[in-house]
């Protein structure tokens, strides 16, 4: 694997677009606050990783036995979304469903379980049972990409159709999934999921993947972010700039972070002990990095090859800095 190098940046460039400046000034000073030497960090930052990595991996062992308590079907399978621990050894496992390997849409579901190991209790998007249910679908994947094209005027397809489990109003059914392409009402750009009955062919459920979400950042303040939404959590990601990131270090040095998603589209309030504030001044500095590459040249990207660069905060706990770095197939912003 090639070695990482840093980009240069002339001074031209920088004074010819003030993105690079937003992106390269508060996700320093969100650092410059230490409290313990740098090493004790990294130490800290590996085993955090470690401990989360172990926890999804238990996740993952104990999915087969959760199913079987909460009663599903045999032709369910419980898939690992998230795995978390609080201080008194509480554990919440949270799983995605699927029924014959088509993933089930509202199925989602979080275990808790006490530090002695009983469950505490379990949250579930949806009740129902999918026992019985058919997966050969009476309608063609065209009939669903043809409802979701004239659910919006001048769309194009985005992601052609895929057969899901729709079980978000306890009344599963199977369906298709359509995302098309075009332009919102205010001229956001739009990504809209389109949610078909396999059966009937009448639009069961719409909504938008592109999000305009609102960010408070250290040194930018009030703006408007490029986001995502991914069930109920909105995600710090832009599809309308090839798909960009922001990610959480937390206080690392390697690695890609953790992606910062809630279940609300407001971030940040413009403090450093925020530590979304830090991420909205990234987020929009690389924002707008696009945008002027775009805008000046025509170029999709830094790279020119229509992909997003991502960007990860809280790097270290000593540096007082930022960089921008090239890898093989990306650009990322640390």
């Amino acid at each position: 694997m090639s070695r990482p190098t840093h980009a240069r940046v002339s001074m031209a460039a920088l004074a010819a677009t003030t993105a690079l400046l937003v992106t390269a000034i508060p996700v320093a000073v969100a650092q410059a606050t230490p409290s313990v030497p740098l090493a004790s960090n990294q130490v800290a930052a590996q085993q955090a990783a470690a401990g989360k990595a172990q926890l999804i991996s238990d996740a993952g062992s104990r999915s087969a036995g959760f199913a079987q308590s909460l009663g599903l079907g045999a032709q369910e399978k419980l898939v690992v979304k998230d795995a978390s621990k609080d201080a008194d050894g509480t554990q919440h496992f949270r799983y995605e469903r699927t029924y014959g390997g088509l993933p089930v849409l509202g199925g989602d579901l979080i275990v808790h379980q006490a530090a002695n190991g009983s469950t505490k209790g379990v949250d579930r998007a949806s009740t129902a049972s999918l026992d019985g249910l058919s997966t050969t679908p009476k309608l063609a994947a065209a009939k669903g990409q043809a409802t979701a094209l004239a659910a919006q005027a001048g769309s194009a397809l985005d992601t052609a159709p895929r057969l899901v489990v729709w079980a978000a109003d306890n009344h599963p059914r199977l369906a298709w999934e359509t995302v098309v392409s075009g332009v919102q009402e205010d001229g956001t750009p739009s990504k809209l999921h389109v949610v078909t009955d396999a059966t009937s062919g009448d639009v069961i459920q719409k909504w938008e993947g592109v999000q305009t979400g609102t960010g408070n950042g250290v040194f930018v303040g009030s703006v408007t972010l490029g986001t995502s939404q991914s069930g109920s959590n909105y995600q710090l990601k832009d599809p309308t700039r090839g798909n960009m990131y922001t990610t959480n270090l937390n206080n690392g040095t390697s690695g890609t972070g953790t992606l910062y998603s809630k279940t609300t589209d407001s971030w940040g309030d413009g403090t450093v002990s925020n530590k979304e504030s830090a991420a909205v001044d990234a987020h929009y500095g690389v924002a707008m990095t696009w945008d002027y590459y775009k805008n000046t040249f025509g170029r999709s990207g830094i790279r020119g090859d229509g992909v997003g660069a991502y960007s990860r905060v809280h790097y270290g706990s000593n540096y007082v800095n930022a960089f921008w770095e090239t890898c093989p197939r990306t650009t990322r912003t640390t």
